[in-house]
């Protein structure tokens, strides 16, 4: 199990990649132990802010000690880091959360399904399942709003892309499920991430088509280590913490099977 730590990271490069979404390139040793679907802390460096703000990982490189990580300008927070250059030094969280399941992937057809901002963290997730299981059919679906196909040519190096606009200004018009249900591909598992409309489109489709899926849930967090159940999802089963039907998306998530959580 991965030990929750404090470091320093410092920034290699960040550049705008579509409107108000950016990736920056942190070189920190988490990266030694980060595994796709985790994400970060990343504290402001306003002092008067305590809480870090939580980013999820979207690629991993061991070899350069960096990790990559695409948001979205949200708040002040995210405001205050996209303002940061190279050389930069930033206080750092983690590794935080589980990550995707990679076993008994290989041979399989799998769909990876995102929208949005929910779209970064599963790049990881193609590019392991490409090297971890490379007998799976990776399909890749991914929704935009508009034509601002950020990251799309990074997902074609490592799986098989279709892509819905809302506006249809690209591929199919509509959403992930519009193009999976226009596809030919019958998935024996789901990996997803993103909105939870779209989320519980999914879900659905897994129960009627008795599919495996698991979904990453999105939250607003606070202190990131599950201590201040600010982030928790209803659950089928009773947790062991709070005694209740619920789970903390920061510790027991944030991916789910989508049998286990109430959405």
């Amino acid at each position: 199990m991965n030990k929750k730590r404090k470091v320093v990271g410092r920034v290699v490069c960040q550049q705008s990649i579509a409107s108000g979404i950016y990736e920056i390139y942190i070189e920190t040793d988490l990266s030694e132990e980060a595994m796709a679907g985790q994400f970060i802390g990343i504290y402001p460096l306003d002092r008067s802010t305590l809480l870090p703000r939580p980013i999820s990982i979207c690629e991993v490189d061991r070899s350069a000690k960096r990790l990559r990580l695409v948001y979205r300008v949200a708040g002040s927070g995210t405001a205050e880091l996209s303002a940061a250059t190279p050389g930069d030094e930033l206080y750092l969280l983690g590794v935080l959360g589980n990550g995707f399941p990679m076993d008994a992937t290989n041979g399989k057809t799998i769909a990876v399904m995102g929208g949005g901002i929910g779209i970064p963290p599963l790049l990881e997730v193609v590019k392991t399942l490409s090297r971890l299981s490379p007998l799976a059919k990776v399909h890749s679906f991914l929704g935009y709003r508009d034509g601002q196909r950020f990251l799309l040519g990074d997902f074609e190096q490592y799986s098989t892309v279709h892509v819905a606009t809302e506006d249809g200004s690209y591929g199919i018009k509509g959403n992930v499920m519009s193009a999976l249900n226009r596809s030919d591909i019958n998935p024996d598992m789901i990996m997803s991430c993103g909105p939870m409309p779209m989320l519980r489109a999914i879900k659905g489709y897994s129960v009627e088509q008795s599919i495996r899926a698991y979904i990453s849930l999105e939250e607003r967090m606070a202190c990131g280590i599950g201590a201040c159940l600010g982030c928790v999802c209803r659950t089928t089963a009773v947790d062991h913490h709070s005694h209740v039907n619920n789970a903390r998306i920061c510790t027991d998530g944030p991916v789910f099977d989508a049998n286990e959580v109430d959405i």
